[in-house]
């Protein structure tokens, strides 16, 4: 992708880097931007070499969540945007989050600075969440008058109760990195969040790549399944890996005490 692009994606190796490329609006988000991380998910998933992705901001913030100003110019565009086609159960708006989410492979979302609204929503939808302390995230569409819609409602039932989702979503409450993590809302904190989510990617990267995203996908199916669903979720996707080449080459290296070295993921997985 061109720089000039409004996400970009830039391989470190095993590693997807994909920015969120408008510092000059602190990122705020338009509808070519949210169409941008859909296209740039649908790349990363296509390749099964990578093995985890980190999600950024240029500048001085990750996101300062949807540019209205620049949004509301265009109100068709809105609409086309919130419709949602009969084939698929995500509008453009949900889909531009889900789609880390439903990526097999781990997202490591980087916070800092501003990160409100659906740029938080985004980050949100990743697996893990390295945040700055001096980071400030909100959920603040109650201030507009609003829900949150890009599938966050969804997401924030996994990180904290009922009461407290509540609280931080009707009042649209500003946190600071450090209040976030007190709430679940982020991972970890770290001075330098990006280093700390390429530091995580990386280690991810030694794992099987069958295993990782195995476990991404069992541990999302099964979080709130039946017994009898999550046991069959669990026989199905050991299953797949066990009759891919990366289960034994993880076996072989271990009986040998040497590092693995693996090939691509599976594509069961």
């Amino acid at each position: 992708m061109s720089m000039d692009s409004l996400v970009t994606l830039q391989k470190e190796g095993p590693i997807a880097v994909v920015t969120l490329n408008r510092p000059d609006k602190y990122n705020g988000l338009t509808i070519p931007m949210l169409r941008e991380l859909i296209a740039t998910a649908k790349r990363i998933r296509r390749d099964r070499t990578l093995r985890a992705v980190v999600l950024r901001g240029e500048g001085p913030a990750f996101s300062a969540g949807l540019d209205f100003a620049n949004a509301t110019k265009k109100p068709l565009e809105i609409v086309k945007a919130f419709l949602r086609n009969p084939l698929r159960p995500r509008n453009t708006f949900q889909e531009a989050a889900w789609c880390w989410r439903n990526l097999p492979i781990p997202v490591i979302a980087a916070i800092h600075g501003h990160c409100y609204g659906a740029g938080l929503q985004v980050a949100l939808a990743a697996d893990f969440r390295d945040c700055a302390p001096d980071a400030r995230l909100s959920l603040m569409e109650a201030r507009w008058g609003m829900v949150p819609d890009l599938t966050g409602t969804l997401v924030l039932r996994e990180l904290m109760p009922l009461d407290t989702a509540k609280d931080l979503v009707m009042h649209g409450t500003v946190l600071s990195g450090e209040e976030a993590k007190a709430i679940n809302l982020v991972t970890a904190l770290a001075d330098d969040p990006y280093a700390a989510a390429m530091e995580r990617a990386q280690q991810l990267a030694l794992r099987s790549p069958d295993a990782v995203s195995g476990t991404k996908k069992l541990l999302q199916a099964n979080w709130n399944a039946s017994e009898r669903r999550a046991f069959r979720n669990e026989r199905t996707v050991q299953l797949r890996i066990l009759i891919g080449k990366n289960q034994s080459r993880a076996m072989k290296a271990n009986f040998a005490g040497e590092e693995p070295r693996f090939g691509p993921r599976s594509k069961l997985l």
